[in-house]
């Protein structure tokens, strides 16, 4: 039930280290206390599964990077997808569960949500235009968003592994 990783690896740039975007977005969310609700709630050796749905129909993007957080957050949290990144789901669609330490889980998912709900809304978006526009080609450009450059590139790749003839990717640059 484990679909291939993303067909898209993420972009790569001498100045950009995603795993400390990674760290930040973490870092942000919990600050350096953790999430105290959950720590104040749930035991340490509760267990759990969370499952993602499918809110819009749309492009799935961000599976790969979600990955890379909850090994971030926790190596031991068991994930698997039912979807890869650049395939279309319907709303309603269970795409994926993750299951081990709730706190972990909890640390996790909103910094995992944040990224694929902004990178499936970007790749959902590229490959309307890119239909719209047929036989036009879309170029991508630099206007994205400052921390989030190359995460944002990366989803118009995912959308661009599709099979969107229209849209042509450029080297990103920042």
């Amino acid at each position: 039930a484990r679909p291939a990783p993303s067909p898209v690896p993420p972009p790569a740039h001498p100045t950009y280290d995603l795993s400390a975007v990674i760290a930040l977005a973490l870092s942000e969310d919990a600050g350096d206390r953790g999430d105290v609700s959950c720590l104040a709630t749930i035991p340490t050796d509760v267990k759990a599964e969370a499952t993602f749905i499918a809110k819009e129909d749309g492009v799935i993007a961000g599976i790969s990077l979600a990955e890379m957080i909850f090994n971030q957050v926790d190596p031991s949290l068991k994930v698997e997808w039912f979807e890869a990144d650049g395939n279309y789901v319907h709303k309603g669609l269970q795409f994926g569960k993750v299951y081990g330490c709730a706190q972990s889980i909890i640390v996790a998912e909103r910094v995992v949500l944040n990224f694929m709900q902004r990178m499936s809304g970007i790749a959902t978006m590229t490959k309307a235009m890119a239909d719209a526009a047929r036989p036009a080609c879309i170029l991508e450009t630099r206007k994205t968003a400052p921390g989030l450059r190359l995460v944002d590139k990366w989803a118009v790749s995912i959308s661009f592994s599709c099979g969107h003839s229209s849209l042509l990717v450029l080297c990103p640059s920042l």
